[in-house]
């Protein structure tokens, strides 16, 4: 018999023949388990009437179990005592699982002997631990396999994490599948429901009352349940943590009140795209739980600039703050919320498509928040090098800078970031800002970057090799570069920024570099050769063989090569399969349509080290080698 906990198939196992098919004596010894509620004569008619002849006597013994009434089936239900007779019987009907999934902890009987109650203390123990996980996902999700996890997991540790994500459009989800998870999962400590319009108030006021020890709740894609399933969450989990609400249109302000009102333990809440919310439940949620919410994320929703106020001033142990697509806050806004001067626990700051972040409310922040250690600007159309260069200068204490498709900014600004933050700089990251250009010859010098250890600039068109030679003089320290999509990058400026670096590279991505040649690989393995681990050269056109060689002559500690669609020929692969001290892990050769079958003996050399192999778009590769590599390399992971 299948384990119940573990079940994976049709809803209709469950209408299948009874499990006691040896005697008519099974069915009598199940009955005695709740002889309290029959009488003598009751049993005597089941055990004496049954004709033992095969078939007949299966038909006749299931019509006796099903005539039962299921006020009977229930007090022998709670009178069982061992998980294993829970899913024994759970496992006969689906009639019996789900009325054995309808029985509340407190509805089950006690025993009263020593013996048994020290076995049910055990099981009862494992329950409220909650040490398992269950996710269903689409068509798995439905009310039978809930009723089977709540009456399995009982004893098998007690079910502590529940996900729910999809649901099937016949036999999906619904309050009922979720109410026997209440009932029978005490111990539910995480609950997360994803686009299940089938679930309502119901089912979460029962999770509420069911589960007192619940502490993280995520909501997303949930129509049906609104501020009066939050608040039924508020009034009975007093341990809750972590909450999660996102595209929730029926949760409003009188959810986020209830639970800023009750749950002190409060750490981390997250609101997106919720249109009832707005400053009231905001504000009110932030002012009550203030002494315990570390994390805060709002995202499109109708908030002004009061919730800013609110969070400037009653902020005090926010560590990371996310503000997202708040189009109702202005300037005025963000510049109170710095100059509240009560962010000063605040480590983490991401601004994104926020039309109140200006040059001006730019520097308030950074007088504000005084530990801020990561800040990250994303879509920020009027933040300029003024304001970049006095955050800079207000800011103490900044390790990590992303900008993303800030436009107004220039290398102007950028230098001047580098230069202000010398101190502690350690991450600089730049994407798709198009109003980097490459650099007027002459300008000023500015002082050196030291701290910095990584910079990434990504698909910024403008950035040219004038613009990376400066950065490489004022950033010597780096270790890991990224400049990936730089297409108008030539030889020049990569070549400085390698001579430039004293430490040693340890990664870099050139992928989509297209004007690369092997001059920049081969500088790469000669200085950086002690230290290099990770060479990414995709899109690389004009790498050829000569990088494969200058690799193999010098990389001591390569382990990872991306030089997909680029010119190598499987002489180069040869060069490098017979070279011992290099032992890369992952190689990536696709779109590599000189490499051929040939290379099939140089990739099994390889491949004692080979951890991932990726082969995709080699045409010149045909199916059987890629069969016999897969057969040779059984420790490596193939793309083909």
């Amino acid at each position: 018999m299948p384990t119940l906990v573990n079940y994976s198939g049709d809803d209709e196992f469950y209408s299948g023949g009874s499990c006691y098919s040896s005697s008519p004596m099974d069915l009598g010894c199940l009955l005695s388990v709740g002889s309290n509620a029959y009488p003598p004569s009751k049993r005597a008619r089941i055990s004496s009437q049954f004709d033992i002849r095969g078939s007949s006597f299966e038909q006749e013994k299931k019509a006796s179990i099903e005539v039962l009434p299921e006020e009977c089936l229930f007090e022998i239900f709670r009178r069982l005592h061992g998980g294993k007779e829970r899913i024994t019987c759970a496992s006969v009907s689906k009639k019996w699982l789900m009325l054995l999934s309808s029985i509340r902890p407190s509805e089950k009987e006690i025993p009263k002997s020593d013996d048994t109650e020290m076995t049910t203390g055990d099981e009862d123990q494992k329950e409220t631990d909650g040490f398992l996980t269950r996710s269903l996902e689409g068509k798995k999700a439905t009310d039978v396999r809930l009723a089977a996890i709540a009456v399995g997991t009982s004893s098998r540790g007690g079910l502590g994490k529940l996900s729910i994500r999809g649901s099937n459009s016949f036999h999906g989800v619904t309050n009922l599948g979720l109410s026997a998870v209440a009932r029978g999962c005490p111990s539910l400590k995480a609950l997360s429901l994803w686009n299940v319009s089938s679930i309502g108030d119901e089912g979460l006021i029962e999770i509420a009352k069911g589960c007192p020890l619940l502490e993280k709740l995520d909501l997303c894609q949930c129509p049906s349940i609104s501020s009066k399933g939050l608040i039924a969450i508020a009034e009975n989990c007093p341990n809750l943590t972590a909450l999660n609400i996102e595209s929730c249109p029926q949760i409003g302000n009188e959810g986020l009140q209830a639970i800023g009102k009750s749950c002190s333990k409060l750490q981390s809440i997250s609101i997106k795209d919720c249109v009832l919310v707005g400053d009231h439940g905001v504000s009110s949620l932030l002012s009550s739980a203030s002494s315990a919410l570390t994390k805060v994320k709002l995202q499109a929703l109708n908030i002004t600039d009061f919730s800013l106020a609110v969070i400037g001033h009653y902020g005090k142990a926010v560590t990371s703050l996310v503000l997202s697509g708040l189009q109702n806050v202005s300037e005025r806004g963000f510049w109170v919320m710095g100059n509240a001067q009560a962010l000063k626990s605040l480590i983490s700051l991401t601004i994104t498509s926020c039309r109140g972040t200006t040059d001006v409310s730019l520097e308030a922040i950074g007088k504000g928040c005084t530990n801020l250690k990561q800040m990250c600007l994303r879509k920020c159309c009027f933040v300029s090098d003024n304001g970049l260069l006095a955050f800079s200068k207000a800011v103490g204490s900044l390790e990590s800078l992303q900008l993303e498709e800030c436009n107004r900014v220039t290398q102007s600004g950028i230098i001047a970031a580098l230069s202000n933050c010398g101190a502690k700089l350690r991450s600089l990251t730049l994407v798709k800002c198009m109003g980097i250009k490459d650099i007027v010859a002459g300008e000023p010098m500015s002082s050196p970057c030291t701290s910095l250890r990584s910079l990434s600039i990504r698909n910024c068109p403008g950035f040219g090799s004038a613009s990376l030679a400066v950065v490489g003089k004022l950033c010597p320290q780096l270790r890991t570069v990224d400049l990936s999509g730089l297409y108008a990058m030539t030889d020049a400026g990569i070549l400085s920024l390698l001579e430039s670096l004293e430490d040693g590279l340890v990664k870099l991505n050139l992928s989509g570099c297209v004007n690369l040649t092997d001059e920049v690989a081969v500088a790469a393995a000669r200085l950086h050769r002690e230290t290099l681990e990770v060479l990414n050269l995709d899109g690389c056109r004009k790498i050829t063989d000569a990088s494969l060689e200058a690799i193999a002559a010098n990389c001591l500690f390569l382990r990872e090569l991306d030089v997909s669609k680029s010119g190598i020929t499987d002489s180069g692969l040869a060069v490098l399969s017979c070279t011992e001290q290099v032992a890369l892990q992952v190689l990536s050769i696709s779109g590599c349509s000189e490499v051929s079958n040939k290379s099939l003996s140089s990739l099994k050399r390889m491949g004692q080290s080979l951890l991932g192999l990726n082969l995709q778009h080699c045409t010149a590769i045909s199916n059987r080698s890629v069969e016999l590599l897969i057969e040779s390399l059984w420790r490596c992971d193939i793309l083909a």
